[in-house]
């Protein structure tokens, strides 16, 4: 993770229903919730139809602008494998790509989980404690679906060393 007054910047892709914005907005109240400024923007297209969407969110001391310039994606989160060649443009040259594929779906309690779990996989490269994740996971469904999401990002959370 970028260290001192950089800003992260993430880009999360994929179809419309697949938890594109209810994933970022975990991730930026899990940065909110860190001390960091936090800024994001979501480009919807045909999302109700099953379309392109795509959430940028940024933090870090302090954030200008919520869109992520094209080349300087720190993270490309990648929900549906069709959006990824759609969006490697954003990621800069060392940037890091977390495609669906990580996720062994079979072992989700829901396929709609993808989204949190790819948030899991996500963490292992940011410093936020899992204690925010987790709180951030909670308040953003309601009870019925915590742990199910909890499982989901502990899931995406080993996948990840697993894939190394």
């Amino acid at each position: 993770m970028p260290t001192g007054s950089d800003v992260v910047n993430v880009v999360i892709a994929g179809l419309g229903g697949q938890g594109v914005i209810k994933a970022s907005d975990i991730l930026a109240e899990v940065a909110f919730r860190a001390g960091h400024d936090v800024k994001k923007s979501e480009l919807h297209g045909m999302s109700q139809r099953g379309g392109s969407v795509s959430s940028d969110v940024r933090f870090g001391n302090k954030v200008w602008s919520p869109m992520v310039p094209f080349g300087c994606a720190d993270y490309l989160v990648v929900l549906s494998s069709d959006q990824l060649e759609v969006n490697r443009h954003v990621l800069k040259k060392n940037g890091v790509t977390l495609p669906a594929e990580l996720v062994d779906v079979s072992r989700l309690g829901s396929p709609r989980c993808v989204n949190v779990a790819l948030l899991g996989a996500l963490s292992t490269h940011l410093e936020f404690t899992e204690g925010l994740w987790n709180a951030a996971i909670r308040s953003g469904f309601p009870e019925k679906l915590h742990e199910m999401n909890i499982m989901a990002f502990q899931l995406g959370r080993m996948s990840t060393k697993t894939a190394q």
